[in-house]
């Protein structure tokens, strides 16, 4: 796939073809219900999803760690393109009120792949490299596809509904 995104070394990207259709997997990313399913890879879950999905729209949720730890995020969207991208941030929290931390803008781009499944790319855009390198240190290749393979997984139960 051909991102409309400039490559950036503060970026880190994942790549992937799923067996699902984009429809799904648009559904998995903006449908509270089903990110709970697939959005952290297990053994953590994700749980008290609130999502907003518009352009200033906010998102919440709390992803739980097997040791019980509870770690909540919340966001902003900045680009919503139906069914084709997705653009989000923790730069701000809710609203236009500056996060005390911003770490990343994330960028989910969808595409047929001409045989019903979906060209998918997801992108973390960093502050600094330092961000970027912790977030790769902390697995960010390996805990992104998991994520991505766990959302193929409950797209497929969803067919080409949309």
């Amino acid at each position: 796939m051909v991102s409309p995104e400039r490559e950036d070394p503060r970026d880190l990207v994942l790549t992937l073809t799923l067996d699902a259709p984009r429809a799904a997997v648009w559904r998995c990313w903006t449908e509270a219900e089903l990110l709970t399913q697939w959005f952290t890879p297990r053994p953590w879950t994700t749980e008290e999803v609130f999502l907003d999905v518009r352009p200033g729209g906010t998102s919440r949720m709390v992803m739980c760690g097997p040791d019980g730890s509870r770690h909540p995020e919340s966001g902003v969207y900045l680009e919503v393109v139906p069914g084709r991208r997705l653009v989000f941030t923790d730069t701000f929290r809710v609203a236009w009120e500056p996060s005390e931390a911003p770490f990343m803008t994330g960028i989910i781009t969808l595409a047929d792949d001409g045989t019903g499944g979906t060209l998918y790319e997801g992108r973390a855009r960093h502050w600094s490299m330092a961000d970027r390198d912790r977030h790769a240190e902390m697995g960010f290749h390996d805990g992104w596809t998991k994520a991505a393979r766990q959302l193929e997984a409950v797209a497929r139960t969803l067919g080409g509904s949309g």
